[in-house]
């Protein structure tokens, strides 16, 4: 199962430029770096990064992920959360998400 993680231009930059991340600042706040899934990242898109270009999508293969854990976040939903460093080698695809008429545009995630 493919799980989803946002980055700004620069914090994407540094995951590929480092071979790996701690997060965004969120992330470090919280301890562990946030994803979603196919049914939740449009809302999270929404939710914090309503109008800020230059985002990218990473797709991130959830099984056999150490450190993975699945916890109720808004609403109750389990959220996947990663308690250890991002590795540009968990990384499975990138793609970008332009804003087109003020709302993300995805790719297909089925």
């Amino acid at each position: 199962m493919l799980i989803y993680k946002i980055f700004r231009a620069d914090e994407w930059a540094t995951l590929q430029a480092d071979g790996e991340t701690v997060g965004a600042p969120i992330d470090v706040d919280d301890g562990y770096i946030h994803f979603s899934t196919a049914q939740t990242v449009a809302a999270t898109a929404a939710k914090y990064f309503s109008d800020v270009e230059g985002l990218v999508l990473l797709a991130v293969e959830a099984d056999g992920l150490d450190s993975l854990k699945w916890e109720p976040a808004r609403e109750g939903v389990l959220f996947p959360h990663l308690y250890r460093r991002m590795r540009m080698d968990d990384v499975v695809w990138s793609k970008p998400l332009p804003i087109v008429g003020g709302v993300h545009q995805f790719p297909d995630l089925t």
